[in-house]
C-alpha cells in the first residue's frame, strides 16, 4: 500500500488538483497531513479524493473551519500517533528534534519550515515532505510503500 505525505499546503488548490491527479493514479487512499492546510475548504477538497485522512493542526489553521467540515479525517491536535499495516507512524506540525524520542516510531513526519528533508535516525525515518504550497521551496510531497518500507521525495512539477 502507498501512503501519501503532505505539509503545508496554505490552500493552494492549483497544487492540490496536480497531486489528486497524481494520487489516483498511483492508487492511493491514505494521507498524512502534516499541518497548515489553512480553510475547512480545502480540507473538503481533499476528502473528495481520500479514504482515509489523518491530520495534525499546524500554525496557520484555522481550527473551527477544519473541524466543522471534516467527515472522514481523523484530527490530532499537536501529535498524530497512528499505525498502518504494522508501521508505527507519528507526524506533528513543528518538529521540536532536541526533545523527541524517535524510538518508539519506523517513521516520523513534520512539516512547518517547508524545507523538503529526508534522514534515517536509528531505526526510525525522519522526514519533512516539504510543501505542497510552493512557498519558499519548490512544491514537494512524500510517498510511504508500506511494503517495501520505501520512503520517497516527490517535486510536483516533475510528476507526470
Amino acid at each position: 500500500m502507498k501512503i501519501a505525505i503532505i505539509s503545508d499546503t496554505h490552500d493552494n488548490l492549483e497544487n492540490l488538483k496536480k497531486f489528486f491527479e497524481f494520487s489516483k493514479k498511483e492508487k492511493i487512499e491514505i494521507l498524512i497531513h502534516c499541518g497548515d492546510v489553512c480553510n475547512g475548504e480545502t480540507l473538503k477538497e481533499i476528502e473528495k479524493n481520500f479514504e482515509k485522512i489523518y491530520l495534525c493542526f499546524g500554525n496557520a489553521d484555522i481550527k473551527e473551519s477544519l473541524l466543522k467540515e471534516a467527515k472522514k479525517t481523523k484530527i490530532f491536535e499537536k501529535e498524530g500517533k497512528i499505525k498502518i499495516e504494522n508501521l508505527k507512524i507519528g507526524f506533528c506540525h513543528e518538529f521540536d528534534y532536541k526533545n523527541k524520542n524517535l524510538e518508539n516510531f519506523d517513521f516520523y513526519f513534520f512539516g512547518h519550515s517547508h524545507w523538503p528533508f529526508l534522514k534515517k535516525e536509528k531505526n526510525c525515518y525522519l522526514a519533512n515532505p516539504g510543501n505542497l504550497a510552493g512557498l519558499f521551496y519548490r512544491a514537494t510531497f512524500a510517498i510511504l510503500d508500506t511494503k517495501t518500507k520505501n520512503l520517497e521525495l516527490k517535486i510536483l512539477e516533475k510528476i507526470k
